[in-house]
């Protein structure tokens, strides 16, 4: 073995296991259904919760179409958890979005039990069971879609799980949300890049980033931090034979087809909230992030003598780490099932 594939495995085991003194409690919440990334970053987050990284309290769906319950409960069977709690958007403003590749819930090859979204729990209130239910500021969100299901969580009510609202259950109970979402960079020449999880939900984004608490930081992963992470065609052939039918693979040959790398978007939101503390990637001083009307994000410094709490970062990724990153995802999506 290489001496740098040995350096790289000992970081990776010496991360997972200082990881385990303050384990994430993980919600990642997806609009699985158009791009394949969402499909690459839930076989991360039972890669991790596998090897006690972090644990996985449960999946929601911010976009509406009529498989996704069906395909995420298939996936969380391949990955052996089968009872993972799964929430759907019923908001009928969120997008409403086909897919490529969510038929694989059809498929006799994935066993899962929900056939249709009518039988998993509506969103929110599966986020606000779940957040009930766990320590104080216990909870990273990862949240790698629009922002349907985190601004409709901004605006609940007290329920029978808690008699806290929206943004005090937060403030109670979770410490990271961390976001795929709005660009931090010039774009191809483009200083006015439009992210498309801000502009597939505007309105929802602008609630997050106006009324989320002060106390509870976001971290945002940019979509230069993801188009500089392709994910390897070659893993995709190489790496999921283990198995005659793979779900991720089957998935990601349905939407991008074989011979693409596909940028690894949300998979950094995951990879920064379990291991926030290992130099995966930098980060921005603290500002603000708001979302004008036509979906650009605007990061703000604090101006001189603001003495306001200062919520938001992005990450900044060096061309030294994006080669360790890019490792560390292709590891952690492609590493088997613990059965």
């Amino acid at each position: 073995m290489k001496k740098s594939a040995v350096l790289f495995i000992a970081l990776l085991c010496a991360a997972i296991s200082g990881a385990h003194a303050e384990k994430p409690r993980l919600i990642f919440d997806t609009d699985i259904t158009g791009d394949v990334d969402d499909v690459l970053a839930l076989a991360m987050c039972h890669s991790l919760a596998d090897r006690g990284a972090c644990e996985l309290l449960g999946v929601t769906i911010s976009k509406l179409n009529p498989q996704t319950a069906a395909f995420v409960d298939a996936e969380n069977t391949f990955y052996g958890r089968p009872n993972l709690p799964i929430g759907v958007t019923y908001d009928e403003t969120a997008q409403k979005r086909d897919s490529k590749y969510l038929q694989l819930a059809d498929s006799p090859n994935y066993k899962h039990d929900i056939r249709n979204n009518d039988e998993a729990e509506e969103a929110v209130a599966l986020l606000r069971r779940l957040l009930a239910a766990q320590p104080d500021q216990s909870v990273s969100i990862v949240s790698v879609g629009i922002a349907s299901n985190m601004a409709n969580l901004l605006l609940s009510k007290a329920d029978a799980h808690s008699p806290l609202d929206g943004p005090a259950l937060i403030r109670q109970k979770v410490k990271l949300l961390s976001i795929m979402a709005g660009a931090f960079e010039t774009i191809d020449a483009n200083n006015h890049f439009l992210e498309a999880n801000v502009i597939n939900g505007i309105p929802a984004m602008q609630t997050v980033a106006r009324q989320w608490p002060k106390q509870v930081p976001i971290v945002w992963s940019g979509f230069e931090i993801g188009v500089s992470l392709p994910y390897p065609r070659q893993s995709i052939a190489q790496d999921f034979g283990y198995i005659e039918h793979h779900i991720v693979k089957e998935a990601y040959l349905l939407h991008s087809g074989p011979e693409h790398d596909r940028p690894c978007w949300d998979q950094s939101s995951v990879l920064y909230a379990v291991f926030p503390d290992r130099g995966y990637f930098g980060l921005s001083r603290k500002g603000q992030v708001s979302v004008e009307d036509d979906g650009f994000t605007r990061f703000s410094l604090p101006k001189k003598g603001d003495t306001q709490p200062q919520r938001d970062r992005f990450l900044i990724l060096t061309s030294e780490q994006r080669a360790r990153v890019l490792e560390a995802m292709v590891h952690l999506t492609a590493r088997p099932p613990q059965r």
